[in-house]
């Protein structure tokens, strides 16, 4: 998954413009991580900036990168119960199978990755009252992608688990944001198309540098 010194990008995405945005600096709880925003009112398309950001590498034109090893282009943020996961994902699906540049076979071959950053620590803080609760079963791996390929199958009813070769892909990342009360856990989702992605050795957004070359990656 996600390793130290990655960089997450959150946004809601519509549109693509040149304007200059400003970003804000969201405080994790985590070392090795940065949380990036950008005002609700001026939200580019993340998925192009990092899909540009790979096209600039490969051709030269910009500079491997020394502290940053992964850009997880987050498209929605959500809490994370079942509700609000479902419909996050199935809105950001439909807008990815509704998008022309995106050519998919049928049936639609999918994947979904989870990364639980911190898992370990929220569980223990969460109250012992609110241990069975949705908050609690969404933590549990299999749940969280029970749900999510749930979500996939309802926009697309021609759909197939496929962990090889995903056509497109659903990230979901546990985001350890600082302030929140120990209970209340906020996940970003993205659906990525396959040349963003790595399945091996676990689905995960692409490094920006391959091998050895990113510091500390």
């Amino acid at each position: 998954g996600l390793q130290k010194n990655e960089c997450h990008s959150s946004v809601k995405t519509d549109t693509n413009t040149e304007t200059d945005f400003d970003m804000s600096l969201v405080k994790l709880t985590r070392n090795g991580l940065l949380l990036l925003t950008f005002p609700r009112e001026h939200s580019p398309n993340t998925i192009n900036i990092v899909s540009n950001i790979f096209q600039s590498l490969g051709s030269g034109s910009l500079k491997s990168p020394v502290w940053c090893h992964r850009i997880f282009p987050i498209q929605a943020t959500c809490v994370l119960k079942e509700k609000e996961l479902q419909a996050t994902v199935s809105k950001l699906v439909l807008q990815f199978v509704n998008d022309e540049q995106n050519k998919l076979s049928r049936p639609v071959k999918f994947a979904v990755g989870y990364n639980r950053r911190g898992f370990e620590e929220k569980q223990n803080k969460i109250p012992k009252d609110t241990k069975d609760s949705d908050v609690s079963a969404l933590l549990d791996r299999n749940k969280c992608f029970t749900i999510v390929a749930a979500a996939v199958k309802e926009v697309v009813s021609d759909s197939a688990v496929d962990l090889k070769s995903p056509e497109l892909s659903v990230l979901v990342e546990l985001l350890p944001i600082s302030g929140l009360p120990s209970e209340l856990l906020v996940v970003g989702v993205s659906i990525l198309p396959q040349k963003l992605v790595t399945t091996k050795p676990r689905l995960s957004i692409r490094a920006l540098v391959s091998g050895t070359n990113a510091k500390n990656g």
